[in-house]
């Protein structure tokens, strides 16, 4: 028996299960958006890879409560089944005793989330050769982020540039420091990772009972890049105390609560495999990648909402706005900030960041 599951956009998902299995055991199969994932079997042959490198790493830790997705392979030892249309499909052991949320309700659930993403890229960070394949290329490339908002504004195909001028501007002033980790990177300060690139917090498995994290999900757009990735996204997605939707940008402001929980809970489990610049420059992180967002908000209101989902006018350029606020409340904050992931750092042990 088959029903729909899960609340994602990307993929159909179903719950699958046989009332004749006494067991009562589930899967999860998934039929892979081609128009998203145009290469689905660079995108399988990274899934496999990572989920067999941190299950053989998890087992050979005896990692008690932490759990790895599994995959189901074909009766011909495949990850994925091809069918007769040329359609994509794959299958997941069903996690029990696990849920997921959508927002961060406390500072302990953002600590143990945060800790659950580090912990993910602590057990890959010794992923043999060959390189994963990038995905979606330059998924994080702030500068060409911005030159694509450019095109767009100099376009104009749907005639809403006169409708956002203030947000322009912004983005122009904010693109003066787009490239700042991309340039730590080419100086060689910051290395390439393999990271997760959609930390949201229902990408995390709670256990019921224990409220721990315990298994990181949605593994489809891991590939290599760098770890501010990760906690950037974090801290944009759990620090705000408004959502994304919010209709009053002025209502949205960063929580230092929850940064201070974000960074705690990621040098607990990723601190260990970080340098010092890492380290140093993670307060960076959540104000690129939030102004990032805001970005590529902003370019597909110019475009006509192409790529992001809008159920209404303007709700793009709404998103736009609150990203725009709460990358603002993070560099106001910036000090504070700083002086935090210091102070977790110490706190760890860890060799003290560079200011």
């Amino acid at each position: 028996m088959a029903d729909v599951f899960g609340s994602g956009h990307i993929h159909d998902t179903f719950l699958i299960w046989s009332p004749d299995d006494a067991a009562g055991q589930r899967h999860i199969l998934q039929l892979i958006n081609r128009n998203v994932f145009r290469q689905p079997v660079q995108l399988m042959d990274n899934v496999g890879r990572v989920i067999r490198h941190v299950g053989q790493k998890l087992e050979q830790r005896g990692a008690g409560a932490d759990r790895c997705l599994s995959l189901v392979r074909t009766l011909q030892g495949d990850d994925f089944f091809v069918d007769d249309s040329g359609d994509y499909w794959r299958m997941y052991e069903y996690l029990d005793g696990a849920q997921t949320f959508d927002v961060a309700e406390t500072t302990d659930m953002a600590f143990e989330a945060a800790a659950a993403f580090g912990r993910f890229q602590e057990l890959l960070s010794d992923l043999p050769p060959p390189r994963l394949h990038e995905v979606i290329p330059d998924f994080h490339d702030t500068p060409r982020r911005m030159q694509a908002l450019e095109n767009a504004i100099r376009e104009d195909p749907v005639d809403r540039a006169r409708l956002c001028q203030p947000e322009i501007e912004f983005a122009r002033t904010f693109g003066s420091s787009a490239d700042e980790l991309l340039a730590m990177q080419r100086a060689g300060d910051i290395p390439e990772r393999v990271v997760h690139n959609d930390t949201k917090i229902n990408n995390v498995m709670f256990d019921t009972d224990t409220g721990k994290a315990i298994c990181v999900i949605d593994l489809d757009t891991v590939m290599p890049g760098l770890v501010h990735f990760d906690f950037g996204d974090l801290a944009r997605t759990v620090t705000p105390d408004a959502g994304e939707d919010e209709r009053d940008a002025g209502n949205v402001e960063m929580r230092l609560d929850m940064f201070d929980a974000l960074a705690r809970g990621y040098l607990s489990s990723a601190g260990s495999f970080l340098n010092a610049a890492e380290v140093g420059s993670l307060h960076l992180a959540g104000r690129i990648i939030t102004a990032e967002t805001g970005v590529r908000f902003l370019t597909d209101f110019l475009e006509g909402d192409r790529y992001f989902r809008a159920d209404r006018l303007y709700q793009n350029l709404l998103r736009c706005r609150n990203q725009f606020a709460l990358a603002e409340s993070m560099k106001q904050q910036s000090h504070a900030m700083r002086d935090i992931v210091a102070a977790a750092a110490n706190e760890l042990g860890l060799s003290r960041p560079p200011a």
